[in-house]
């Protein structure tokens, strides 16, 4: 009887294991920005995009990581959201005017964008 009561609450938690690992879905791309104000910004437009659970930024590898919840958003709508707020990604360049707007301790140096044909 303790055998199976045993193997019950193993399969238990293994279940909810699981579905908590399907949960919790992490990325990690570059962002270009340089100080703090750049990481509340970042990770506030990030945090815009439906199914993002968590934003964070790191100021020293400029990389940004995203925790989704439930489904996985569209990877380009963060990219594009990010841009929108001033800030380059690899896959979405800002908008000058965005980029302009940004305070002078924020500016970076711009990716350089080749032209696929």
């Amino acid at each position: 009887m303790k055998t199976r009561v045993l193997s019950i609450v193993v399969i238990m938690i293994l279940g909810i294991t699981s579905l908590m690992a399907q949960d919790q879905k992490e990325n990690e791309f570059f962002v270009a920005g340089e100080c703090g104000m750049c990481k509340t910004r970042i990770e506030k437009a990030a945090n815009t995009v439906e199914g993002v659970a968590e934003a964070s930024w790191d100021k020293e590898t400029k990389m940004l990581e995203v925790a989704f919840c439930c489904t996985k958003p569209d990877i380009k709508a963060i990219h594009k959201a990010i841009a929108e707020v001033g800030h380059d990604t690899k896959i979405v360049k800002a908008e000058d005017a965005a980029y302009d707007k940004l305070p002078a301790c924020c500016k970076y140096e711009r990716l350089d964008y080749k032209k696929v044909k």
